[in-house]
């Protein structure tokens, strides 16, 4: 094997993803940019406005607040939805078209062992999704802690904000590229194999955030009285029986353990994906 060849893989790598990972690094600075703006530009200006707006009966200042919140969500939501764009990365363009051009054949005839090869086109972008993925959950963390009070419709336990305020976002981004890497092995070609990826990494956040509330006991009070639980809480069921009135919720003091648990689960899945595609590999580079 030549030792050349090898210490050439993460070079060829670099080349050929470059504008996918210039794009990537982009896109995170982009948000972070943004975050910190909205934490020390925007969010400062709401509160100014709305203690100039105390005394006032109506003020539009007052109104800023709901804007904010916005701008906000819509960040929550890119940076939860993030791992969509690394699946159908991960399936098309770096093992997909790969395997659909012949590109990797080639590399296999020259002294590289197909291992090797998935070994070093997964390595920079793992450590790619991984540093982005953190660097914007702790920024968006920052900003939740400081100005969370000017967010009054958001909650802990709404998906884009329970995904983004967490590891769950570095989780989704790892198993996406390790779904997409057994798309594209299996199907062997781009659009197929993305189309693949983006689907199969969909449908598993679609059955997580659906049962997120059953991965973790709740827990369920009940009363001959009606009552309220906190304020804070997450009411997965509440109402009226023969016994009275019940609720079943998840206090915020929920919010890792249902955090850490479903991490598990998404980076087990990675985990099993990963080992899939190199038990595939084998298979057809036998």
């Amino acid at each position: 094997m030549s030792s050349a060849a090898l210490q050439g893989l993460p070079r060829t790598v670099l080349r050929l993803h470059r504008t996918a990972l210039l794009v990537w690094a982009a896109a995170v600075a982009g948000l972070t940019g943004w975050l910190v703006y909205l934490n020390e530009v925007t969010a400062p200006a709401v509160r100014s406005g709305e203690r100039a707006c105390a005394h006032v009966e109506v003020c539009a200042a007052s109104f800023d607040r709901y804007d904010y919140a916005g701008t906000v969500g819509w960040i929550a939501t890119l940076v939860s939805c993030s791992f969509l764009a690394v699946a159908a990365f991960a399936g098309g363009a770096l093992i997909g078209r790969e395997l659909e051009s012949g590109t990797a054949h080639l590399a296999w005839t020259q002294g590289v062992t197909p291992v090797r090869w998935l070994t070093a086109k997964l390595a920079l972008p793992a450590l790619a999704v991984a540093a982005g993925g953190l660097t914007l959950v702790l920024v968006f963390r920052r900003g939740w802690s400081a100005d969370g009070d000017l967010l009054p419709l958001a909650q802990w336990y709404q998906s884009d904000v329970f995904v983004a305020r967490g590891p769950l976002t570095v989780a989704y981004g790892l198993c996406a590229l390790a779904v997409g890497t057994l798309a594209g092995l299996l199907l062997r070609r781009t659009l197929p194999a993305l189309g693949a990826a983006f689907a199969a990494t969909w449908l598993l956040d679609f059955l997580l955030t659906r049962y997120r509330a059953d991965l973790w006991p709740a827990l369920t009070r009940t009363s001959d009285r009606r009552f309220e639980p906190p304020a804070e809480a997450w009411r997965v069921n509440w109402g009226r029986n023969a016994d009275g009135y019940f609720a079943v919720y998840h206090p915020a003091s929920h919010f890792w353990p249902l955090q850490w648990v479903e991490t598990g689960i998404v980076l087990a899945v990675a985990a099993l994906t990963t080992a899939a595609a190199y038990a595939v590999l084998r298979r057809r580079a036998a």
